[in-house]
């Protein structure tokens, strides 16, 4: 069974400063969401912004929804520059009902949708504020088995299996584009680091190493082939073109 999240009051983003040596696994993600990347997107839990300078080259304009005060400030410093991106410190379950229906051409999560309790109330309300053929883009840690303190400690509800990801979003509505595994050769030391140690941090040294050694392995091997398993799931799918809400 998991264990009971215990986020912080106020996450104050040492793991993500650790995790931001993570260069060509991050680029690996954003590279996969590319195709669909278009238009007016929204990114909840965008932390310190690694991921959203990556997606801001392909997008006209980019909210960006961040709970954390502590995090809310560097990322208005790091944007500051860019008059179509907007930052609000909240938290998704407040912002999400406060948007109007049909606002986006593309929502965006990295690692977020196991922070939301009622995850299925949310992928419904994504769907409400995306425009008719928007992109929802999910992506999401895997595997149950791999539940660690670690995940309790930043607040993690779950982690998913693949069907069950695909369940809930086409449950409310969506239609899946691509949904797989990723990251096969991240598993090993995930498990053995956090699930048996039992680590509650991440460690910019072994961060390092991993987005030098592992990712590119895991990149090359998924590239021509698909994998059965995977630390995580990458999900891309559209509202459809007839859709209400």
């Amino acid at each position: 069974m998991n264990r009971r999240p215990q986020p912080p009051v106020d996450y104050e983003g040492s793991d993500l400063e650790a995790l931001s040596t993570l260069r060509r696994y991050q680029n690996w993600i954003v590279g996969t969401f590319k195709p669909y990347l278009k238009g007016e997107t929204i990114e909840f839990g965008a932390g310190i912004g690694n991921i959203s300078a990556l997606i801001r080259p392909h997008v006209s304009t980019l909210d960006l929804v961040e709970p954390s005060s502590a995090l809310a400030e560097p990322l208005r410093g790091r944007f500051k520059k860019e008059a179509a991106v907007r930052i609000f410190s909240d938290k998704l379950e407040n912002r999400l009902p406060a948007i109007e229906a049909k606002t986006y051409d593309c929502v965006i999560l990295v690692n977020v949708l196991e922070h939301i309790e009622d995850d299925e109330a949310a992928l419904e309300g994504f769907l409400r504020i995306l425009r008719p053929g928007g992109y929802l883009l999910l992506f999401v840690p895997a595997l149950k088995f791999l539940f660690s303190d670690l995940d309790a400690v930043h607040g993690h509800f779950r982690r998913y299996t693949r069907p069950e990801l695909n369940a809930r979003v086409e449950g409310a509505g969506f239609e899946i584009i691509e949904s797989r595994y990723f990251d096969t050769f991240g598993i090993l030391p995930w498990w053995i680091l956090n699930t048996l140690l039992g680590a509650t941090s991440f460690q910019p040294f072994l961060a390092k190493v991993y987005d030098t050694v592992f990712a590119p392995l895991s990149r090359a091997l998924e590239s021509v082939i698909t994998p059965p398993i995977g630390k995580n799931v990458l999900l891309c799918s559209r509202r459809p073109e007839d859709g209400s809400g």
